[in-house]
């Protein structure tokens, strides 16, 4: 039986004894206080743990067939947060100190019990239960946070620091500085591989929240059946292969930010649960009634053309509102090409650990061939090229054969901007380094022309402040 005052305690109470008058006592005595189930052997009692999963365990020591002990110890690998009492008689106490020490039992009753020290006794159960949960959440939580940062680990490896100084990059930028300081939503469009991720991780990192967890999911990597046990996480037993709780990236993300990536995939019948999370800000886990509050900024991003998705049915027209609080386009790399020369060379220079060697940059031959191509990958697909020309380059620099890239035939228009006419001395010099050294005395003269000052300088070259001092670092003109 269960009681109907559970507000006084958090959990079910087993009792186990093989004593049908011991078990009517118990029921007379406490069932009114406590919820309740009974079972008159360990057997049944095995039977109640897994369908029941009692908080207390209230246990009879001498019992036919199996003792009370015998049972805690099959029941704890069931319910190890389980609280355990044994009710025992004078002569079992030496057995009885043994399982205390062993951690098997938390205490002992002797017989006869008292009806209000019970009562007393299973209030402090009730509590260490809670706390024991408690705790297990916790673990539970940094272990999943644990694994979910080895899995970013190697990010900035993989990803580096925004590089772009041409003018549609710094409209972005820009914008980013302005929305990040707000706890608006943020819907980020653009192709595949032009920095999405990148681009949301640079609005946390300048928002309040930068203190708290950055937590990303990509909603396109993931089958519809485990979307919402990412998102929201599970109860051990949710569903099969659920053999321990865990952490949605709701959950993970609380006080911080996460990143919803390709928002435009996920399914129809999630979506609806989606809105209605970021509407009421808690939710459930996947296989759980109790609710969940949570404090998360949303930045989301897609490829897809989210108004189409609506007209197509496929998009919920609240669910994109409520996203799209504050829209962020971002551009092509085809439109943004003058930062190809800055990108390539930021490329030679992180993958040289992961290729095993280092070499001095691209040519200028290499660097027009990156300028006439289309590149329908965007800088994913520049990393990937990059990173293959430096395994197959011959020589100390990437050159345009090593690419791997079509020849188009005439020059790309951006290219002509990248002419250099290098003097005598300079002839067996690449076109980047000679940019490097070109552009070093340029920022060095009008730094000296501004007695040092960064904001002036920015002014005069035309730069944002923190894209000049990225580049007088780079080149080793302030420390």
């Amino acid at each position: 039986m269960e009681s109907p005052d559970t507000g006084k305690f958090g959990g079910l109470v087993l009792l186990v004894d093989d004593e049908p008058d011991n078990l009517d006592a118990f029921e007379l005595s406490l069932g009114d206080h406590v919820p309740l189930a009974v079972a008159d052997s360990g057997e049944k009692a095995l039977e109640m743990c897994r369908r029941l999963s009692p908080s207390v365990l209230v246990v009879d020591q001498r019992m036919p067939g199996m003792t009370g002990l015998q049972f805690l110890a099959q029941a704890k690998t069931l319910l190890p947060d389980a609280v355990t009492v044994l009710l025992t008689a004078y002569r079992d106490v030496e057995i009885v100190l043994e399982a205390l020490n062993s951690g098997l039992v938390y205490r002992y009753v002797q017989k006869p019990w008292n009806r209000d020290e019970m009562k007393v006794l299973l209030r402090q159960c009730q509590d260490v239960y809670q706390l024991r949960e408690e705790n297990r959440q916790l673990v539970s939580r940094l272990r999943d946070m644990n694994r979910y940062l080895e899995e970013k680990l190697d990010w900035h490896f993989r990803h580096g620091e925004i590089v772009g100084s041409s003018a549609a990059f710094q409209r972005v930028l820009e914008t980013v500085r302005q929305v990040a300081p707000a706890g608006s939503s943020v819907l980020i469009t653009g192709e595949s591989g032009t920095g999405k991720e990148l681009v949301a991780r640079a609005i946390h990192k300048l928002s309040p929240r930068r203190d708290k967890p950055f937590v990303s999911v990509n909603l396109a990597a993931l089958s519809a059946g485990l979307i919402e046990s990412e998102l929201f996480g599970h109860e051990r037993g949710a569903f099969t292969g659920a053999t321990a709780p865990r952490s949605g990236r709701f959950e993970l993300a609380n006080g911080g930010t996460l990143f919803l990536d390709e928002i435009g995939d996920l399914p129809p019948e999630l979506q609806v649960k989606l809105l209605r999370v970021l509407q009421q800000q808690e939710f459930e886990r996947v296989g759980s009634s109790k609710s969940i509050r949570v404090d998360v900024r949303i930045v989301a991003a897609t490829h897809r053309n989210l108004v189409d998705e609506i007209a197509a049915g496929r998009f919920r027209e609240d669910l994109f509102y409520r996203i799209n609080v504050f829209p962020l386009a971002l551009p092509p790399l085809r439109d943004r090409k003058e930062d190809l020369p800055e990108l390539a060379g930021h490329f030679v220079d992180r993958f040289a650990e992961r290729v095993g060697r280092r070499l001095r940059g691209i040519t200028s031959e290499a660097v027009m061939r990156l300028m006439e191509y289309h590149w329908p990958g965007n800088i994913r697909e520049l990393e990937n090229v990059i990173e293959r020309a430096m395994i197959v380059a011959r020589g100390e620099w990437v050159d345009a054969v090593d690419l791997g890239l079509p020849v188009v035939t005439g020059r790309a228009q951006g290219a002509r901007a990248l002419s250099v006419d290098p003097g005598p001395d300079q002839a067996s010099k690449g076109l980047p380094q000679l940019l490097v050294e070109l552009e070093r005395g340029q920022l060095n003269a009008a730094l000296e022309r501004n007695g040092g000052s960064v904001s002036r300088t920015a002014r005069e070259v035309g730069m944002n402040r923190t894209t000049l001092i990225y580049k007088l670092k780079k080149h080793g003109l302030v420390s």
